[in-house]
């Protein structure tokens, strides 16, 4: 039997205690700025779970091409990674999940959303998904799998369905250089490319990376594919200084990367962070920090990053705070 957690379970922590602040100083430039990541962990639990798993399965559900790919050569490495992110959650957070095993026979169990699913492990006809699709929509993070081959990285499968302006349709299969031609000349044409590339291949299993990736978005938008820019990039045209504060949002990915020791692949996850200007501006650090990153932003970044339409009216908005 399934024990019960009411949602009030999962601390309600105000966000800005907790929002991971991406900037460390009064400029941002591209750069491998990874550091090791501790704990070793891929997820984090925060009290929009609810909200955005729901979210995550409603677009898995209407629009499944677009949210989730896969080549058959990646099931094994899929297996792995369910099996990887399972035991984190029972090790990590026992009282949300649970996880019994006997031999190959395993049921897991969701008790946030009182779920269970018993399932053979390694065949793929015992689950109603693929295994990275049926872990993934039990966590909030989007899963990236890149798969290693003859001293390259490849997207193999990927479970992705918040990303920020870039398509899981048209890059699958893609190499890393590929999937990063259209970043700006700083990042693409400068070597910093092969660069990460490079520092990506030599991570080892057991010692995993992470860095954060921001830019600003118009509502608490996760979905900003260019599948949908019909729907969300309009939005962008009603920013003004004034309403800026409650309209614009700062989102930063925790983007954290894991060597998978049976596969050799590497793991992608990405957990998206949304918060409003004028929540994020009550900490008055952070308020300068951002107003000097976005005086000194290039126009090629702020281009890349989606919001050169509205940044001055941003940067306006942040001299009258």
């Amino acid at each position: 039997m399934t024990r019960t957690i009411q949602r009030g379970k999962i601390p309600n922590t105000p966000i800005l205690d907790r929002f991971p602040n991406p900037f460390k100083g009064d400029s941002y430039r591209y750069s491998n700025n990874s550091k090791l990541l501790d704990p070793p962990v891929v997820l984090t639990i925060t009290p929009e779970y609810f909200e955005e798993v729901a979210l995550k399965r409603q677009l898995l559900e209407s629009r499944k091409e677009q949210c989730f790919q896969s080549f058959e050569h990646s099931v094994e490495a899929q297996w792995e990674i369910l099996e990887m992110i399972m035991q984190e959650m029972v090790s990590e957070y026992p009282d949300y999940f649970s996880l019994i095993k006997n031999e190959n026979h395993w049921t897991f169990q969701n008790h946030l959303l009182e779920e269970e699913q018993s399932f053979t492990f390694g065949d793929s006809s015992t689950l109603p998904y693929e295994p990275l699709d049926f872990i993934g929509r039990h966590v909030q993070e989007d899963l990236i799998y890149l798969g290693q081959r003859d001293g390259e990285l490849y997207m193999d499968a990927g479970q992705l369905v918040f990303p920020a302006n870039w398509s899981l349709n048209f890059d699958l299969g893609m190499s890393f250089l590929e999937i990063h031609s259209p970043v700006p000349y700083a990042f693409s044409g400068s070597g910093l490319a092969e660069k990460v590339r490079s520092f990506i291949l030599r991570i080892e299993a057991g010692k995993p990376w992470t860095r954060y990736n921001w830019t600003l978005t118009v509502e608490p938008i996760l979905d900003t594919s260019p599948e949908t820019f019909d729907t969300w990039g309009p939005k962008k045209d009603k920013v003004t200084s004034d309403n800026a504060g409650d309209l614009v949002h700062l989102r930063v990915e925790d983007q954290r990367l894991f060597r998978l020791p049976r596969s050799n692949g590497v793991l992608f996850g990405i957990h998206t962070h949304l918060i409003p200007l004028n929540e994020y501006c009550k900490n008055q650090q952070w308020k300068k920090q951002f107003y000097n990153v976005l005086t000194d932003l290039p126009d090629d970044l702020a281009d890349y990053k989606g919001f050169i339409s509205f940044k001055d009216r941003v940067v306006e908005y942040l001299e009258k705070k």
